[in-house]
């Protein structure tokens, strides 16, 4: 197959452009040239993305059979990218997030309502709001550089697949760890502290995630696979771990003998709470992605957390 990526050199892309290559598919990765190099034996063409019509004719030209675009943000970007390839690609495959799901909304105070039922499947409500209050999308913008003022994965969604003419399909990611993470989600114990204090609620909490590579071994499934068309998949490791579980988890496999403590919210230090409504677990079924593509991760929970560690141990060393 032919396939171009949109994105493709940022934390997970080059995990997916390598399994790709692996595949035996031709790969082109379009992107603006931050990062590392591509990996070898796929394509480049050095672009923004944010204005991606001004490089219709080149990227038209590919006749990609698949385009996945790994970083969009908005509606507008949505219409443009299928305006794009339309009449000419074969299916669009589309990043995602678990935020779009109502229960985002419910733990950040911008839906109202009751808690959302868990865990969240690909026929769970979506939000009816943006995603984040504007200080969050703030923040994401610091760190993921291709979010813009209108960033919202619902509308995106809903572009992608709303065409007939073009089949479109979308991966919900969850909370992603391991080497490259921005967001250090696994964060090395080195530092010889006794023990790692918990608000209660927060402790609580439970949360889809999944390690980069095996992320990555999914996106490559969904593009590679016919059956993908016009559907949707939640992308999550199948035990959904509270943040008291996954942080032990951390602890055991770094080898650290301190104390994991729970603290009653009354008596917790202000900097350790934090705003939302914990009660309202980010918990997500992946089972129509096992079941349709029999998919399975090739890296245990273990396993990706040691190489997060190792990551995070030589990265500041």
């Amino acid at each position: 197959m032919r396939v171009l990526v949109i994105g493709g050199s940022g934390f997970i892309g080059p995990f997916v452009v390598a399994g790709l290559l692996n595949g035996g598919h031709e790969v082109t990765v379009f992107r603006r040239g931050s990062g590392g190099p591509v990996p070898l034996g796929a394509a480049e063409i050095r672009g923004n993305r944010r204005h991606l019509g001004d490089y219709a004719g080149v990227l038209r030209a590919l006749a990609p059979d698949v385009v996945l675009d790994m970083i969009l943000s908005s509606e507008r970007q949505a219409r443009e990218l299928m305006d794009l390839f339309a009449g000419v690609a074969g299916r669009v495959v589309a990043l995602s997030s678990i935020d779009v799901y109502r229960a985002c909304g419910v733990l950040h105070g911008t839906e109202p309502g009751p808690l959302e039922p868990v865990p969240l499947t690909e026929d769970s409500p979506v939000r009816s709001q943006p995603a984040y209050p504007p200080e969050s999308l703030k923040m994401l913008q610091g760190i993921y550089g291709w979010v813009d003022d209108d960033y919202d994965k619902v509308p995106v969604e809903r572009v992608i697949l709303s065409r007939a003419a073009l089949p479109g399909t979308v991966l919900r990611l969850p909370m992603v760890y391991g080497p490259g993470d921005p967001l250090h989600r696994v964060k090395r114990i080195d530092d010889g502290r006794p023990a790692i204090l918990l608000e209660e609620t927060i402790a609580a909490w439970r949360a889809c995630r999944g390690y980069v590579e095996n992320v990555a071994a999914a996106i490559a499934l969904a593009v590679t696979n016919g059956k993908a068309r016009n559907r949707t998949y939640n992308v999550a490791e199948p035990d959904n771990f509270t943040e008291l579980e996954w942080t032990r988890k951390i602890c055991e496999v770094a080898g650290w003998q301190g104390e994991v403590r729970v603290v009653p919210r009354a008596q917790c230090p202000p900097h350790l709470i934090l705003p939302g409504d914990f009660r309202q677990h980010w918990s997500a079924d992946s089972t129509r992605i096992r079941n349709e593509f029999g998919y399975q991760e090739p890296f245990s929970v273990d396993e990706g957390i040691r190489r997060a560690l190792g990551w995070e141990r030589s990265s500041q060393a």
